[in-house]
């Protein structure tokens, strides 16, 4: 069965918003065996919307479109679906009386009629009641194709989807098995990594789709298949990555299961026991916020600090001022001293540390544009590692940030 992710908004095609429900729908219903022919954004505007729908009910027989439920004039989705599918909008007094408690409970302005009418739905329509906002999903049928449409705030399209849509999906359609396996490799490029696994990967079976999937200084490595019989797919897939790890083994980390390395390494530090703490300079607090993205950080992160003036390093880390005036604030034993300064500040078990010229211009130490060093303090002692990562001040710091979890992954794999 085949889908496509209709994204309705001005504030996507001006570049005001990033349109990230794209990718959780996309594997949300690659997981049930759908597969998406297409991603489109399109304005608020009915006929453009109207014309939307009928291209892609050709492509696709399941439509999912987000965006453009709310109660101001510029939202149009209800409206016009409605009048394409030739139907009109009744009041739902269960609705109603949802979106009045949760005004009630939560915003301190009174309701006003236009959120009311956000209770006017499709009479015809299967309506998707959104226990965590305002805007219901709204589920249409027509001979040849399935229309569905939530709204475009994430966190109420994911809690939709989760528990209404993607069930009733199941429930309507027949759909095949699709299973991915992801292998994470850190430290080679991707072709580099080509060439090695070139005999592997011309012997793969036709089933077998193996797609690379680059990053800033990383490669994924993706092998797909589908059919009906979910167990011979997975046991096909499993017998290929056996024969493809012995040619990887020094950049392999891992599969990633759909979850990222640093959710892994929360795994790991959890299984251990162990605790983590950070200190950055030159990445600015990505590494934090990648950790702290992930529900249940708390309990193997502790904390960390982005200390960016040099006096900061000192004051909060207690990094020498003697060991910054002889070696520079860009320095291996700047990196060793911010690691170690941070796991005994905050009692962890390993502890990183970054420091760094992101760039456009020198900085003190006189380091090059794009010299990193990452430190790494672990219950066995502190070690740092330099490495040159180019000069987009953006690539530096995300390249730093992924080399980070790498070194601390191997780190914990290899206790």
């Amino acid at each position: 069965m085949t889908a496509e992710l209709i994204t309705i908004g001005d504030e996507i095609l001006i570049g005001q918003i990033v349109n990230t429900n794209a990718v959780f729908l996309s594997k949300s219903l690659n997981g049930i065996g759908f597969e998406v022919v297409q991603i489109t954004s399109i304005s608020d505007q009915p006929e453009v919307i109207k014309k939307t729908i009928d291209e892609a009910r050709l492509r696709a027989d399941v439509l999912l479109l987000t965006g453009g439920l709310g109660p101001t004039n510029d939202d149009v989705t209800k409206h016009t679906l409605t009048d394409y599918f030739n139907d009109r909008l009744v009041w739902y007094p269960e609705i109603l009386s949802h979106i009045e408690t949760l005004f009630k409970k939560y915003v301190p302005t009174p309701i006003s009629d236009s959120n009311r009418a956000q209770a006017q739905l499709p009479e015809k329509a299967r309506i998707f009641k959104n226990t965590i906002g305002t805007a219901s999903g709204m589920w249409f049928e027509a001979e040849d194709v399935v229309v569905v449409s939530m709204p475009g705030v994430p966190y109420e399209m994911k809690s939709l989807m989760n528990n209404e849509v993607l069930p009733a999906l199941q429930e309507k359609f027949d759909t095949p098995h699709i299973y991915h396996k992801t292998i994470m490799t850190y430290g080679l490029g991707e072709s580099v990594i080509a060439d090695r696994i070139a005999d592997w990967e011309a012997q793969l079976p036709s089933s077998i789709k193996l797609a690379y999937l680059p990053s800033l200084g990383r490669v994924r490595l993706r092998l797909s298949t589908k059919g009906i019989d979910a167990a011979l797919l997975h046991s096909q897939v499993d017998v290929e990555v056996a024969k493809l790890r012995p040619l990887i083994e020094d950049v392999y980390y891992g599969e990633e299961e759909e979850e990222p390395i640093e959710v892994l390494i929360g795994k790991q530090l959890q299984k251990q026991g162990q605790t983590l703490a950070i200190a950055e300079s030159c990445t600015g607090g990505l590494i934090a916020s990648r950790m702290t993205t992930h529900p249940g950080a708390s309990a193997f992160f502790l904390g960390g600090g982005v200390t960016y003036a040099t006096s900061s390093k000192t004051h909060l880390l207690g990094v020498s001022e003697t060991i910054i005036a002889k070696h520079g604030v860009v320095s291996a034993a700047v990196a060793e001293a911010m690691a170690k300064g941070a796991q005994q500040t905050l009692g962890s078990d390993y502890a990183l540390a970054t420091t760094g010229n992101a760039g456009p211009t020198a900085l003190e130490g006189h380091a090059d544009v794009g010299t990193v060093f990452i430190g790494l303090a672990t219950p066995d002692g502190v070690e740092s590692f330099r490495f040159v990562m180019g000069n987009n001040r953006e690539r530096v710091m995300q390249k730093t940030v992924n080399k980070a979890f790498e070194l601390l992954f191997k780190a914990l794999h290899l206790r």
